[in-house]
């Protein structure tokens, strides 16, 4: 027994080691200006990968294809991204203004470009943790492109097998497939990626899109194709960052550019000197927590919930659109993201607010007398949470004058992955730390379970970490997370770097009070420590709803109150 256990502790500190490395490496290739992922210069990151065998990666480690993973990496890449030799890192460089198409990831909002058919660029305005993010999932998507192609070159001349030819055939022939053809290519796919035909009937229309229905035929043949050159012809595939990125990353170019919009509407608006409650949330739940009862007229309705629910339907776009209407007549500002921060910004007034109609309870001397003002911006991503914060907790100046914002309270909500329970679950945390580092941020969260407990949702508190990425963890670390004396409840990626930022602005620099409140609360996304309920097996569906509004009322609640 006790031999077991010092084996699993190894176990977690080499996962530990590997995500450093990575860390490490990626940096080094960055300033180096261009690597090959498949050639010596990947070579670190390559290994590193493979030995912690990510669990959002699936079967990375082993000689098949790992499905689930690839359609998680695949969304959050440009289209076509499994045709590009060439991947070019860039800042925003003015390609908005040109003749290229922008193209955006259907779940992660980033500008790309296709330049020619070789060239993919992908506009990085969101700091590090982007950088991150697209470098280890291109390393992903390369190392099971060198699976395919292991499996279908017989020889040093690149003569290739059957299977492989007749999926060219498939992918090259410019009609549409019947269902007798498209089962055929399946077959033949499945042997290529050793895998079962079912595995890949499971999940072919989660790959498909309306342009292109057999996009997963496409992905297989283009990853494998260009791997096949890299190993016939030495046509490496290369991933290069532009000059002008390089110069400008960790230089707050965004951040700042997006915090002087925000106080330069609040000023235009007589709202700088109000409370200001800052929220970091969607783009929907305080707005419809505030308008909804008066534009749907469901005040005093019975399950306030089910509204939501249906709020956040696809179908329902008309519903959505009367909220936004009585917001933007009664004291809404939308100020929608131009500075490449990808986060856009709502400001409320709360005095423009009828509070007869709230369907919360609301201290109304509180708000006839102070008239709070509140602020959402839309989620962070990653160090980018540091910037922005950072930037926007700064005083204002005015013709020379510096004026002090009057924030009162800042309040964080978001997704997170949870080691205790499972999706939709919340969590409350009371400090966090930063994965790879003893750095741990506590704090007075004025949010607490008691608060949350009682509505048919669980809730955890308790310490959570801050990780560099979440597609780099693993159980060995998360077990380790959680059995430890930190007892972490879970991991995300933007707390630690809030928390910094909230703490230097109020306690070290004094732009902001020191007695400023925060809250923090997260809803489980995942539960990465069980099998089949990583961030890869999909999204949250309507389980998301009511946490995400139970945490809103809440937070809203204790702003009017």
């Amino acid at each position: 027994m006790g031999n077991k256990k010092y084996h699993e502790r190894t176990r977690a500190q080499e996962s530990s080691n590997a995500i450093e490395r990575i860390y490490i490496t990626m940096r080094h290739l960055f300033n180096r200006g261009f690597y090959k992922p498949m050639g010596i210069s990947g070579d670190t990151l390559r290994q590193s990968l493979l030995l912690l065998r990510p669990e959002i990666y699936g079967s990375i480690g082993e000689e098949k294809a790992e499905l689930e993973g690839l359609l998680y990496v695949i969304d959050r890449l440009p289209v076509g991204i499994e045709e590009c030799t060439f991947i070019n890192l860039t800042s925003d460089e003015g390609y908005a203004n040109s003749h290229f198409k922008v193209i955006i990831p259907e779940k992660r909002r980033r500008n790309c470009y296709r330049i020619d058919a070789e060239q993919m660029n992908i506009e990085i305005t969101r700091g590090r943790s982007e950088i991150y993010d697209i470098l280890t999932h291109i390393t992903f998507i390369f190392i099971e492109s060198h699976k395919i192609s292991n499996r279908v070159i017989i020889d040093e001349c690149g003569s290739t097998t059957r299977d492989w030819k007749k999926l060219e055939n498939a992918v090259l022939s410019k009609k549409k497939l019947t269902q007798e053809e498209r089962e055929i290519a399946i077959t033949h796919t499945a042997n290529i990626l050793g895998r079962t035909f079912n595995e890949l009937r499971t999940v072919y229309n989660d790959f498909a899109t309306p342009e292109q229905p057999e996009r997963l035929l496409h992905i297989v043949y283009w990853l494998g194709k260009l791997a096949i050159e890299e190993q016939v012809n030495n046509n490496k595939r290369t991933v290069t960052f532009s000059p002008v990125l390089r110069e400008r990353l960790g230089h707050h170019i965004h951040g700042e550019i997006w915090a002087d919009t925000i106080k330069e509407t609040l000023y235009k608006h007589n709202l700088l000197d109000r409370p200001l409650h800052i929220i970091s949330a969607n783009m929907h739940s305080v707005m419809n927590t505030l308008y909804g009862p008066a534009a749907l007229k469901t005040t005093g309705s019975k399950d306030i919930y089910a509204v939501y629910e249906s709020l956040s339907k696809k179908e329902n776009n008309e519903l959505r659109s009367k909220i936004t209407k009585e917001a933007l007549l009664n004291g809404m500002i939308y100020i929608e993201d131009t500075s490449g921060t990808k986060i856009d910004v709502q400001i409320f007034d709360t005095s423009k607010l009828d509070i007869s109609k709230l369907d919360i309870q609301v201290d109304e001397n509180l708000i006839k007398s102070k008239k709070p003002v509140i602020m959402v911006m839309d989620y962070a991503f990653g160090e980018q949470a540091y910037e922005t914060i950072d930037e926007l907790l700064k005083p204002y100046k005015v013709k020379g004058n510096k004026i002090h914002m009057n924030i009162d309270s800042i309040s964080i909500m978001g997704k997170a992955g949870i080691l205790e329970g499972g999706k939709g679950d919340i969590m409350i945390p009371t400090a966090h730390i930063f994965e790879g580092t003893a750095d741990n941020y506590p704090f007075k969260n004025e949010l607490s379970k008691k608060d949350l407990e009682g509505n048919g949702i669980d809730v955890y508190e308790g310490t959570m970490i801050t990780v560099l990425g979440t597609s780099l963890q693993n159980k060995d670390i998360l077990k380790f997370f959680y059995n430890s004396t930190w007892s972490v409840i879970g991991l995300e990626m933007e707390g630690a770097h809030y928390q910094k930022a909230i703490q230097a602005a109020s306690k070290v620099r004094g732009s902001i009070s020191e007695n400023v409140k925060v809250r923090y609360a997260y809803y489980a996304s995942d539960n990465p420590l069980e099998t089949g309920a990583t961030l890869a097996s999909g999204g949250l569906g309507t389980t998301g709803v009511k946490p995400t509004y139970l945490i809103t009322r809440k937070i809203i609640e204790q702003i009017f109150n």
